[in-house]
């Protein structure tokens, strides 16, 4: 669990982060940020592992989706598995079966600056590694996918109708790009 404090400026009220000290281990990604982490399922990498990942997923949505957020937020994630999620998305969305993230936002999605609480986002193992099989990058390329894709939708971005998935699918790509990895929308990944 890291808890670094790195806003170096700001617009209006609102925290900015200078991202030029930031070290690409992802210890200092995070900014002041806590990332909590829970690995509640078997097969997952360690915390030593997820932390960096975490870190280098929050930094590039943040820096690349311009995110507003409380100095001191939290984020957390739960790395489960497809059992647990099933029964969240059962509960909280209706559908019986597993999915491969879910989002649960901590705040006033309408207010001007989220926090303290971002929300948590929980991802099961079982599908996470089946798509990554699927897809061309590889397990860890489509973890950071969907860790953006949480972060994106605790920020109040969705993907229900046509007009919000492009505006959605365009930040992620976007995001993704900064951190090396390919845009997963593209229907063909050797073009």
């Amino acid at each position: 669990m890291t808890n670094v404090t790195q806003a170096t400026g700001t617009t209006g009220d609102l925290p900015r982060h200078d991202l030029s000290r930031d070290d690409p281990s992802g210890d200092d990604l995070a900014g002041d940020i806590e990332i909590d982490l829970t690995i509640n399922a078997d097969g997952w990498p360690d915390e030593e592992r997820l932390h960096p990942l975490a870190a280098r997923a929050f930094a590039a949505a943040r820096r690349e989706a311009d995110l507003r957020y409380l100095p001191g937020s939290e984020l957390s994630l739960v790395f489960s598995d497809d059992a647990a999620v099933q029964v969240l998305n059962r509960d909280y969305r209706g559908k019986d079966k597993p999915t491969n993230v879910l989002s649960f936002p901590g705040g006033d999605e309408d207010g001007p600056v989220f926090g303290p609480l971002l929300g948590d986002i929980v991802l099961a193992r079982e599908t996470v590694a089946r798509e990554a099989e699927e897809a061309a990058g590889g397990f860890e390329d489509h973890l950071l996918h969907l860790i953006v894709h949480g972060i994106l939708h605790l920020f109040g971005y969705d993907h229900q109708v046509d007009q919000e998935a492009e505006i959605m699918e365009g930040l992620e790509t976007r995001i993704l790009a900064s951190l090396g990895i390919a845009d997963p929308y593209r229907l063909d990944p050797s073009a």
